[in-house]
């Protein structure tokens, strides 16, 4: 194992099936594996006990923590900070392995090029095929800088990771990887994405709700920009984040959703404004101009 060079995290809820098959996928990583750590986010049933009987190849390397409270992206941070090792593999339950030469690729990148704090995988189907370029951090098909990784599946530099303070917890539920990746960019590190190392997405319905999803994808957007955003920027687009749950909602109903949306913001604003810290807009430009190549294409 002393040719480890690899954490794999994984934070999970009510996903058993899911999580055991992406654990027993992590078998072909082989001893680049030094330690997978499941962060289970106060699953009905605790999956301790279950995922070692199930996964007996890897049960020498796991750990499982136990939260009963604070969500997936403080389980995320959590996991960061037992990783063994620089650099990890950070996975959603209902993601898996399908290529351990991929993920080679993506660590002997970060090996030979220290500004590259994460590297974004292809979301693949079960069978290695890819989802659509629309679909995929950028609609390439080589090796790019990017705005930003997709949190199914990304090989992280756990010290530039802490370096930027790590993901906001108040965010709660989706739209960290954004966050992150525009402080790793503005500490002057890099964020690429590798299309050729591909990950299975097959998603798992357990625990999704289209109107969690917009309440909270509006809600996050309205305080990424108050966290980073430069000041003229984020009085003009806290309002256009908003407008936008309107579009978003369109063809299912969310009772009082916006109201939710908009007292949240606002019961956050007071702890949000301290701890902002916008970045440059050197950054911000760079940034936005590597965000709008993905925006062109749909994604």
């Amino acid at each position: 194992m002393t040719d480890a060079k690899l954490t794999v995290g994984i934070a999970t809820r009510n996903r058993f099936r899911s999580l055991v098959r992406c654990v027993e996928s992590l078998a072909c990583l082989g001893d680049l594996v030094a330690k997978v750590i499941v962060v289970d986010d106060a699953s009905d049933e605790p999956v301790e006990g279950p995922l070692a009987a199930a996964c007996p190849q890897m049960a020498d390397r796991l750990q499982v923590v136990r939260r009963d409270a604070g969500g997936y992206i403080a389980g995320r941070n959590c996991l960061m900070q037992l990783a063994a090792t620089d650099y990890v593999l950070s996975l959603d339950d209902d993601a898996y392995v399908i290529d351990a030469a991929g993920i080679g690729r993506a660590v002997a990148l970060m090996e030979r090029d220290p500004s590259v704090a994460a590297v974004a995988c292809a979301q693949a189907e079960a069978d290695g095929s890819p989802w659509p370029a629309g679909m995929q951090p950028a609609p390439v098909s080589y090796a790019c800088d990017v705005a930003a990784f997709i949190g199914f599946a990304s090989v992280i530099r756990r010290s530039a990771f802490f370096e930027v303070g790590g993901y906001r917890e108040p965010l709660f539920f989706y739209g960290e990887e954004k966050d992150l990746s525009v402080r790793l960019w503005d500490a002057g590190y890099r964020v690429v994405y590798m299309p050729d190392v591909r990950v299975a997405h097959v998603i798992d319905p357990e625990g999704r709700s289209p109107a969690r999803y917009v309440r909270y994808a509006i809600r996050n957007d309205c305080l990424f920009a108050l966290y980073n955003e430069p000041l003229p920027v984020a009085l003009v687009s806290v309002p256009l984040r908003l407008a936008r749950y309107f579009a978003m909602v369109r063809g299912h109903s969310d009772p009082g959703g916006f109201r939710w949306i908009v007292r949240d913001v606002a019961r956050l604003l007071p702890s949000v404004l301290r701890e902002r810290r916008p970045v440059s807009w050197k950054s911000f430009l760079h940034w936005q101009s590597l965000k709008w190549r993905s925006h062109d294409a749909g994604s």
